[in-house]
């Protein structure tokens, strides 16, 4: 036998003098091959270091057990935990996740949707990238529709398609917030947004202007301006703030990487948090307990959507086109309060 060559079922097949197919039932541990025969083939089998074709299994049985999760980026806890979510319910079921970040491209999400496609992957888990919104374009999208594929939106959306998701009440948190500012008392209350046409940053920004206007407190552009969730993005828009000649007394931002970026700056102009400036956080990330002062934040639910998105999945998987409908999961979200937003 060539050592240079993968060891086949032929070979094993022609060792025991019997057919491939026999080879192949006593590998499967199948009944009708007595036992003895079923022992001495697998024995031998891990001897030779046989292993399965898997490609051609999943061909022949049209499963592939795999599944495609596209995210922004996996540097931010929410992700972390929305993939840990998937994770813990379809690895046990023998599922393999292909994990593809899209850095906020479009470009790559399209490329990442195309090559999980051509790897017939058993369903697409996706958070739309920042790019994707901004170009307006989802034919990529639309063809994973007509190839009947499985897809479930996780955190981010977009509404023009008639498939399930999972997301996260981001309004009700912001809403909640910005009421806690408002009843402790803070009048000038800045947001620093995510950016435009994107679900998470729009809900967020909806929710602190209905609460705004249900405290009859004025609507102030100059108290409203655009991040992109990472840290240093808050740092030049912060000092905006801070430049002010009517500067906020509190600024809520799109998420906690924005919050502390403003906190930094707030430091540096000798303020005092929150004596002086209030300060809210989104998606309570676990360093915001352990930041001085502690951060204020609206908690998500991350690892449920991954858990609840796998749920759908799987009600797919074991219902007839006619009986399966289009799910939306709204969770809920948690103001988590904290020393940054508390009144002295």
């Amino acid at each position: 036998m060539n050592s240079q060559r993968p060891v086949t079922i032929k070979d094993i097949a022609k060792k025991f003098k019997c057919s491939p197919s026999t080879v192949s039932r006593a590998l499967n541990d199948h009944h009708l091959i007595n036992e003895d025969t079923r022992k001495n083939i697998q024995e031998y089998a891990q001897k030779v270091g046989y292993q399965r074709n898997l490609v051609s299994l999943s061909l022949l049985n049209k499963k592939t057990a795999s599944l495609g999760v596209i995210v922004p980026n996996i540097s931010s806890y929410q992700e972390s935990a929305m993939i840990d979510g998937l994770h813990s319910v379809l690895q046990p079921l023998g599922y393999t996740l292909n994990i593809c970040v899209t850095n906020e491209q479009y470009i790559l999400e399209t490329e990442y949707v195309e090559k999980l496609l051509s790897n017939r992957v058993e369903g697409i888990f996706l958070s739309v990238s920042q790019e994707t919104y901004d170009a307006g374009h989802y034919e990529h999208l639309e063809n994973v529709i007509k190839r009947k594929v499985p897809l479930i939106f996780i955190d981010r959306e977009y509404e023009g398609f008639e498939t399930s998701r999972v997301t996260i009440d981001d309004y009700f948190g912001a809403f909640a917030a910005i009421e806690h500012l408002v009843l402790g008392g803070r009048k000038r209350i800045a947001h620093l947004k995510g950016p435009n046409g994107l679900t998470v940053s729009e809900q967020r920004f909806r929710g602190y202007i209905d609460c705004l206007k249900k405290y009859n407190l004025p609507i102030d552009e100059d108290l409203i301006i655009n991040t992109n969730f990472r840290v240093e993005s808050s740092i030049v828009p912060t000092t905006r703030l801070f430049d002010l000649p009517n500067p906020p007394d509190a600024i809520f931002g799109v998420n906690d990487q924005v919050a502390i970026g403003a906190m930094k700056v707030i430091r540096e102009r000798g303020l005092q948090i929150p004596k002086d400036v209030a300060v809210i956080g989104f998606d309570n990330s676990p360093i915001s307990p352990y930041i001085f002062p502690s951060l204020t934040s609206v908690a998500r639910p991350g690892r449920r959507i991954g858990t609840e998105a796998s749920r759908l999945f799987l009600n797919y998987l074991n219902a007839s086109e006619d009986e399966f409908g289009v799910e939306r999961i709204v969770l809920p979200s948690e103001l988590i309060i904290r020393e940054s937003s508390l009144n002295f």
